[in-house]
């Protein structure tokens, strides 16, 4: 993380203000579907940093058309809800399009389909949570892509398996 967010002083997460509370993410869920959380947090890093002029609330933006989207699914209703800041919706589409080729891929690595629509929004309403916590407050903030970016870091050399991820929130 760099020098800059590392002293910013963040008011604590208010567990009433927290969107989507009836979703539960829990440990159990969070080690069942760690490579899924990990290949949506490289996704939205490195969509974050390739959108040119892209802050901490576009990613957040995104976040929530794409937990609106995966809402719909569950009730067996497909309706995008794309967000109308162009920055946001670019995302979006990167993660839509990662989620789509995450599945197709996912008979070749594992030898079945397993993930499905309510994985995908436990796990995007875990980064949402997880980009709520790194508010900052700043317009043009970046400390959740900071965040972000270490999912590149963790992420294995081609060919290798992913190292479990070490991070730990709320």
């Amino acid at each position: 993380m760099e020098d800059a967010h590392k002293h910013e002083r963040r008011p604590p997460l208010d567990p009433e203000q927290v969107p989507h509370r009836d979703i539960r993410v829990s440990d159990e869920f969070m080690i069942a579907n760690q490579d899924l959380c990990m290949f949506l947090g490289q996704v939205l890093g490195r969509s974050a940093l390739e959108t040119s002029g892209a802050v901490d609330s576009d990613v957040r933006e995104a976040l929530e058309g794409l937990i609106q989207t995966y809402r719909t699914l569950e009730k067996g209703v497909y309706y995008e809800s794309i967000p109308a800041n162009p920055l946001a919706a670019q995302v979006f589409r990167d993660v839509q399009a990662a989620v789509a080729e995450f599945r197709r891929e996912e008979p070749r690595r594992t030898g079945m389909s397993r993930t499905r629509d309510g994985d995908v929004l436990g796990i995007l309403v875990f980064f949402q949570r997880v980009g709520l916590d790194h508010e900052n407050g700043r317009k043009r903030g970046r400390a959740f892509i900071a965040t972000l970016q270490q999912f590149h870091s963790e992420a294995a050399p081609e060919g290798e398996a992913a190292s479990p991820s070490s991070l730990i929130l709320p």
